[in-house]
C-alpha cells in the first residue's frame, strides 16, 4: 500500500486532538459536495432544455437541408441536386422555396415567411404530429392554394383553425421600379385559403411567422419560377447519417452547404451552449471558494500533527513523503465531496424527471412543459468529477507545500 496514502487515510477518519479540525473537515466535504451537486443539476437542466428544443425541431425540420452558399435561390434543375435526388440512401427529396412576404387578414397584417413545399413534406417531416384542427395536411385543390399558418401567427391575425375569408399575401416584384403614386403596383398580390388546420411547433420562430403552402404558389408570388431555396432530404432507415452527409457534400461541392437539424438551428443551439459554458464557469468559481475550507482544515491538521511529523522523519520518512500525506488528505476530501455531490445530484435529477418537483410556473398551460426538463449526460458527470478533483488539487497544492515546508524547516 502507498505509505503517504495510508497515513492520510488514517488522519482523515481518526479523531484529532482538537475537535474543531473534524468539524472543519466535515464542512469541507459538505461544501465540495454542494458545489458538485449544483454542477451536476445545472448542467443536466441545460441538457434537458437542449434535448427538448431538439425534439420540437424534428417535427418541422428535415434530416438534411442543402442550401446555396451565394444568393437565396438556385435553379431546381441543377445537375448536382439531381444527382443527390438519385442517391440510393435518399428516401425523400423535396424542393422548397422560402422567402418573406406581408400577410393581411381582415385589416390585420404581419410580416411572414412563406415556405412553399411539395406534398412529400408530409413524408419528409413529422408535420402530422403538430397539426391542430379538424382538417388535414393539404397544399392545393386544383387552382386553389391552401396556407397553413403557425398557431401564434393565427392568433396575431385573429384567425381560427379555419379562416373563411382568404388570407392575402403581398410580395415585392423582382423587376421594375416602384411607383410612389401607386405603391401596390410594386407588389405581387395573391390569396391563400384554409385547409382547416394550424401547426404548433412550440417554437416562436416558426409558430409566429411561418405559413406552409404549395411550392407552386411560392414560385408564383415571389416570381421565382423553376427556382428553389433549399433541397430537403430524408434518408432511408439504416443509412449511415455521417457517411451520407459526407457523400452529399462531395457531390454538391463548395457552392452548397449541407446542414443537419442542429446546424439548421445553429444560432439557437450556440446560445444554449454558451449559456451552459457560462453556468459551468461560474459554478466552478463557487467550487473554488468551497475548496478554501479544505485549506483551513489541512492547515490545522498540519499544526495538530507536528509531533507525528517528527516521529515519521525519525522512522525514515522523507520530506517529500510527508508533504504527500497532506496532499493526499486534501485530494481525499475533494474526492469524497465529489462522489457524495454527484450521488445527490443524480438523485435530484431522477426525482425531477420522475415527479417534476420544480415547476416552471404556477399556472398550468403557461409553458410548453410544466416542470424543468432534466437530462443527465454521462460525459457531463465525468467532467464534473474531473473538475472537482483538479480544482481541489490546485487549491491545496501551494498551501500544503508552504505550511509543510515551514513545519519541516
Amino acid at each position: 500500500m502507498n505509505f503517504p496514502f495510508f497515513i492520510a487515510r488514517r488522519y482523515l477518519f481518526s479523531k484529532k486532538s482538537t475537535h474543531a479540525i473534524n468539524i472543519i473537515s466535515a464542512i469541507s466535504v459538505v461544501g465540495v459536495a454542494v458545489a458538485t451537486m449544483a454542477l451536476v443539476v445545472t448542467l443536466s437542466v441545460f441538457n434537458g432544455f437542449h434535448d427538448m428544443v431538439a425534439s420540437f425541431f424534428t417535427s418541422f425540420d428535415p434530416q438534411l437541408k442543402i442550401v446555396p452558399v451565394k444568393g437565396k435561390t438556385v435553379a431546381a434543375d441543377d445537375p448536382r441536386l439531381a444527382k443527390v435526388k438519385q442517391m440510393a440512401q435518399v428516401e425523400v427529396a423535396m424542393e422548397c422555396l422560402e422567402d418573406q412576404a406581408l400577410a393581411v387578414w381582415q385589416g390585420r397584417q404581419a410580416m411572414v415567411t412563406i415556405k412553399g413545399v411539395e406534398p412529400s413534406f408530409e413524408q419528409l417531416t413529422h408535420i402530422d404530429e403538430i397539426l391542430l384542427g379538424d382538417g388535414q395536411f393539404e397544399l392545393r385543390a386544383a387552382d386553389m392554394f391552401y396556407g397553413i399558418p403557425g398557431i401564434r401567427l393565427a392568433e396575431q391575425l385573429g384567425m381560427g383553425y379555419t379562416y373563411v375569408e382568404p388570407l392575402k399575401i403581398y410580395a415585392p416584384r423582382r423587376e421594375g421600379q416602384l411607383n410612389m403614386a401607386n405603391p401596390l403596383d410594386g407588389l405581387v398580390e395573391d390569396e391563400l385559403y384554409s385547409p382547416g388546420v394550424l401547426f404548433n411547433v412550440k417554437q416562436s420562430r416558426y409558430d409566429k411567422s411561418y405559413i406552409l403552402t404549395d411550392i407552386a404558389f411560392a414560385r408564383r408570388v415571389f416570381e421565382q419560377q423553376g427556382m428553389l431555396s433549399a433541397l430537403e432530404l430524408r434518408l432511408k432507415p439504416g443509412s449511415s447519417f455521417d457517411r451520407v452527409k459526407s457523400e452529399i457534400k462531395a457531390v454538391v461541392g463548395d457552392d452548397f452547404v449541407v446542414k443537419d437539424r442542429f446546424e439548421q438551428q445553429d444560432d439557437t443551439f450556440k446560445i444554449m451552449k454558451i449559456e451552459k459554458l457560462i453556468a459551468y464557469i461560474f459554478l466552478t468559481f463557487i467550487l473554488m471558494v468551497a475548496c478554501f475550507n479544505i485549506i483551513g482544515s489541512l492547515s490545522m491538521l498540519i499544526i495538530d500533527k507536528k509531533d507525528d511529523v517528527v516521529t515519521l522523519r525519525n522512522l525514515g520518512a522523507s520530506d517529500r513523503q510527508i508533504v504527500r500525506i497532506f496532499l493526499f488528505e486534501g485530494r481525499m476530501i475533494s474526492a469524497i465531496g465529489a462522489v457524495v455531490g454527484i450521488a445527490i445530484g443524480l438523485a435530484l435529477c431522477w426525482a425531477q424527471q420522475t415527479y417534476g418537483l420544480v415547476k416552471l410556473g404556477s399556472s398550468s398551460g403557461s409553458f410548453v412543459i410544466n416542470a424543468y426538463p432534466v437530462s443527465v449526460h454521462p460525459e457531463d458527470v465525468v467532467l464534473v468529477f474531473v473538475t472537482v478533483l483538479v480544482v481541489g488539487f490546485l487549491a491545496v497544492w501551494y498551501p500544503v507545500r508552504y505550511f509543510a515546508k515551514r513545519l519541516l524547516s
